[in-house]
């Protein structure tokens, strides 16, 4: 097509990008009024499976990543097909591909780094979890948001647990982000994204990628060799990311991070400078064999040992590569026949014994007989008896203190910082609660995992004299960009100030549908603004208090939140002229309430929509309780609510 104005209900306004397949338009939804991103693809000729099966990765992507809704996957939104092209709405991203910063050479400081690989991390982790492989994480599939959020984009040739259209033999990539097992042709799982996210890290802390050259020399180096450390390139780089880099980029997935969280945590640890924890693997030097497959080369013989060779003590043997060399290759999106062979990892040779030489003993001549001299006996001498012992004293014996009480004053002080201590150093939740005079500890929040998991298990280790009492609701990962927010601003645990408090109408926590949103708010004990915002699951943010003007739906303009005064009440929700009421509609599941208390209006103008896309909107809150931080105080609270069908 030389020229399009529109495709479906979507006006095209501009484009974007061209490639070999297709092209990339900025567009425009007239219905939502938002603006998005078009990519098509050419339907292919019914002759031509080439472009049949870029038709099907083209699907492919649409499928996977349209099952994904997270703040750090490009959304899609629809998937259309016209008489010439197939086209996929995306969420469009006003920022540019990390390759391209990557090809002007721009260096990234540790902070930028870590934010980059925390937020690829964060959504492959989401993406894992769901069953979907991405496969090809390269910078050109990182997207970087204005505000430099990191979004992956690009699940084209994503492997999806329940798909067979990518069987082992097949290998779909980018050669210099390719783990090695995806090299050979076999079916990978999550831990190949792993290898390529570290390959990412090893590019953003030195600037170059690992292996380097044409297509068959960086098979080759992935497969056999090791790359420099990073710190050795890069003198900025702190040698605490070496093993992080060490560990992520292993020949085996095995000998990789389990997930991508914690690489995240990893990658974190290292920027502080705390080093990476290490293992013993029990089968580091055990003899591995695999079976050869079709097309594995015939070894060649063994060269016959030189006299001299023979007669020389035999040095230790060198570990072979467990990857073999794989030879040849012609695109940079490649296809190759499975490729294996055999291999071995033998334990070192047997030392050989020390040679010691026989201990001689000394000869000693026997002396001459001794002649025989008459011995008078001695006159025995009286002994005088010691004086008799003064008795001992009777020993004092201290009083034995009583045992402490856990429930006293100072071990339930102690107790609450212990708990304090553990809930703070845990990311994307928000908790609160108490020790009480029983020693019973209560927890009441929301937090994702793996946070649940770490607050029991920490929490088992102390001693609780009365128990917990545990209200922590378990949620989705895509809420982390608002628990995270909220975090540092909520009311901590055994914080005895009191802060802002947020309900619904009888105290419900689930909703079915066609039920009103009824939220119920008390002010912390200080003036101020306040914002109430909905985060649903599917992505998107609905503005509570306040909204914007919208004729429509006839809620009248309320563009600047009022100055409410310590503990005052505020009801929303209710039906009346000009606010409008809330009811609960598809798609169900567990959504969150946010709520922002501030000294300062967060905002100095309305909002351009009452409905936003949340991870922009989210980037734009976080920016601003930052800077409402600086003038005054500022609490949050959020709600959990869970919304399902009649």
């Amino acid at each position: 097509m030389a020229t399009v104005d529109k495709l479906g209900k979507y006006e095209i306004k501009r484009q974007l990008g061209k490639g070999a397949m297709g092209t990339v338009y900025e567009g425009w939804d007239p219905i939502i009024e938002r603006r998005v991103a078009v990519k098509t693809v050419n339907l292919p000729d019914a002759t031509d499976p080439e472009t049949e099966e870029a038709l099907a990765r083209f699907r492919r992507e649409a499928q996977a990543a349209g099952r994904l809704t997270h703040p750090n996957i490009v959304g899609v939104f629809d998937y259309g097909e016209t008489a010439d092209v197939a086209y996929i709405v995306m969420e469009y991203i006003d920022g540019p591909p990390l390759k391209n910063l990557l090809d002007k050479q721009e260096r990234f400081t540790i902070a930028n780094t870590v934010r980059i690989m925390d937020d690829l991390l964060a959504g492959l982790q989401f993406s894992h979890d769901r069953g979907v492989v991405h496969r090809d994480i390269k910078p050109a599939n990182l997207m970087l948001t204005s505000g430099g959020q990191a979004k992956i984009a690009d699940f084209g040739i994503a492997r999806i647990e329940s798909s067979s259209m990518t069987q082992a033999g097949t290998v779909l990539g980018t050669p210099a982000y390719m783990s090695p097992e995806q090299i050979m042709g076999e079916v990978v799982d999550s831990r190949s994204d792993i290898y390529s996210s570290g390959v990412l890290l090893y590019q953003l802390l030195t600037g170059e990628r690992p292996f380097e050259g044409g297509m068959s020399a960086i098979m080759h180096k992935a497969l056999n060799t090791e790359p420099s450390l990073p710190s050795q390139i890069s003198v900025t780089t702190p040698p605490a990311f070496d093993a992080v880099v060490r560990k992520a980029m292993a020949k085996r997935p095995n000998d990789r991070f389990a997930n991508a969280a914690d690489f995240a945590t990893a990658v974190r640890d290292a920027a502080e400078g705390r080093p990476l924890a290490t293992e013993e693997a029990d089968d580091h030097e055990a003899t591995m064999i695999a079976a050869p497959r079709r097309g594995t080369p015939t070894p060649p013989p063994t060269r016959a040992a030189t006299p001299a060779a023979a007669a020389a003590p035999a040095a230790a043997p060198t570990k072979k590569s467990s990857m073999p060399l794989i030879a040849g290759a012609a695109a940079a999106v490649v296809l190759l026949a499975g490729v294996g062979g055999y291999f071995a990892l033998s334990g070192p040779s047997k030392p050989t014994p020390p040679i010691v030489a026989p201990l001689i003993q000394p000869q000693i001549a026997s002396p001459a007989p001794l002649a025989s001299i008459p011995v008078t006996p001695p006159t025995p001498v009286p002994i005088p008896m010691p004086p008799a012992p003064a008795p001992m004293p009777e020993p004092i014996v201290a009083p034995t203190p009583p045992p402490p009480n856990p429930t006293g004053p100072a071990a339930l002080e102690a107790l609450r910082g212990q708990i304090a201590q553990l809930i703070a150093a845990q990311r994307c939740a928000t908790i609160e609660g108490d020790v009480g005079s029983t020693g019973a500890a209560s927890l009441k929040g929301a937090a994702a995992q793996p946070v649940p998991d770490a607050l029991r298990n920490g929490l088992a280790a102390m001693t609780i004299p009365g128990g917990v009492n545990w209200q922590v609701v378990a949620v989705d990962p895509v809420f982390c960009p608002a628990l995270d927010i909220l975090q540092p601003i909520a009311r901590g645990f055994g914080t005895a100030a009191p802060g802002l408090s947020l309900n619904l109408a009888d105290g419900r926590t689930t909703l079915r549908d066609g039920d009103r949103i009824r939220p119920r708010l008390t002010m912390a004990d200080f003036k101020g603004a306040l914002r109430v915002d909905y985060v649903a699951h599917d992505g998107n943010v609905l503005h509570l208090y306040p909204q914007t003007a919208d004729v429509k739906q006839g809620v009248a303009a309320d563009p600047n939140a009022r100055i409410f005064n310590p503990a005052e009440a505020l009801s929303l929700g209710e039906v009346t002229p000009g606010h409008p009421a809330w009811e609960v509609g598809e798609p169900y599941g567990m959504d969150m309430i946010v709520a922002i208390q501030s000294a300062v209006p967060l905002f100095d103008r309305p909002r351009p929509s009452n409905v936003e896309p949340a991870a922009e909107y989210l980037r734009d809150l976080r920016a601003a309780v930052e800077a409402a931080r600086k003038r005054g105080r500022v609490n949050g609270q959020s709600f959990m609510l869970d919304t399902v069908a009649k």
